[in-house]
């Protein structure tokens, strides 16, 4: 046993510098469409964390002086129909629209990618049973799946997270599953078996690295379908409840009353969901490509 240790041990520093040589992560370069949509990814994110510092209104103060005012100098987007200042709103629903998604992916693409990773690696029962259950998961569309569940949950922050999570797990578990598959059967896996590594460490320190890459890749295209989920399950009734404001229910209630008449209630919050979904899928393309080295080149 203690001679079994020891050579489990001495293998440590090679085994860091086998993942390292197989991490693409470490020689990534990004398309140029890639970097732009990373910095508006950045300038998004940084817009919506001093939100309370650059709003000129608070997102809820009313003011019936100026109700569906177009844009102006001092509105710059123009108001609603309760006079709320629409860039303000903006500015503050892009945290809802920013951290609903992250969050969710943070915990359906994480426990999804650990899932498939324990469960491609031991195999047999155990992972014959958790893909039958994300096959019922998978079988409903995306957005059919999450209403069912934020429905029976409620409408809440909370419970959309909850929501998009569940239904993002399983597609992380099948893709990191299928690269561990991949990596588990490598030599340098073989060779930690071999000499006795128990499979905790197998799949932590030898499986792991090589699945990092898809697992980027994964949770990047994910974040443009969670901002979608959010803002349709908003748009819904089904999402964060007013008065909070989200891109999603800037959309719904009076918007589409007075679409017509004051159309700057849909365009600001279209167009920041549009670019924020299509910001999110450009950088996971780039990310794809620069880790695929079959497609690097192109």
């Amino acid at each position: 046993m203690v001679a079994t240790e020891a050579r489990s041990e001495a293998l440590d520093p090679i085994a860091p510098a086998v993942g390292t040589a197989r991490n693409p992560l470490l020689n990534l370069r990004l398309s140029l469409p890639g970097r732009i949509a990373l910095a508006f990814l950045a300038f998004t994110a940084v817009a919506a964390l001093t939100a309370p510092l650059i709003a000129p209104y608070e997102p809820n103060q009313v003011d019936y002086d100026v109700i569906l005012q177009g844009p102006t100098f001092d509105h710059p987007l123009g108001t609603d129909e309760f006079g709320r200042d629409q860039l303000s709103r903006l500015l503050y629903g892009a945290r809802i629209s920013l951290l609903v998604p992250l969050a969710a992916v943070l915990l359906g693409t994480v426990g999804g990618g650990l899932l498939g990773l324990v469960t491609g690696y031991a195999g047999g029962r155990l992972d014959a049973i958790f893909q039958r259950l994300g096959d019922v998961i998978m079988s409903f569309p995306f957005l059919v799946a999450a209403l069912v569940i934020v429905t029976v949950l409620g409408p809440s922050q909370t419970n959309v997270v909850i929501t998009l999570a569940v239904v993002q797990l399983p597609r992380a578990a099948r893709i990191v599953r299928s690269a561990t598959l991949t990596v588990r059967e490598e030599l340098f896996v073989e060779a930690a078996r071999t000499i006795g590594a128990n499979p905790a460490r197998i799949i932590f320190i030898h499986v792991l690295p090589g699945t990092i890459a898809p697992f980027i890749v994964a949770a990047t295209i994910a974040l443009g379908a969670m901002v979608l989920a959010e803002a349709s399950m908003s748009f819904l009734g089904l999402g964060v409840p007013p008065p909070t404001s989200t891109w999603g229910n800037m959309l719904s209630g009076s918007s589409r009353l007075y679409v017509n008449d004051a159309p700057w209630l849909v365009i600001s919050p279209g167009i920041a969901i549009t670019l924020l979904v299509l910001a999110f899928n450009t950088a996971g393309d780039a990310l794809r490509d620069a880790l695929d080295p079959r497609l690097r080149n192109r």
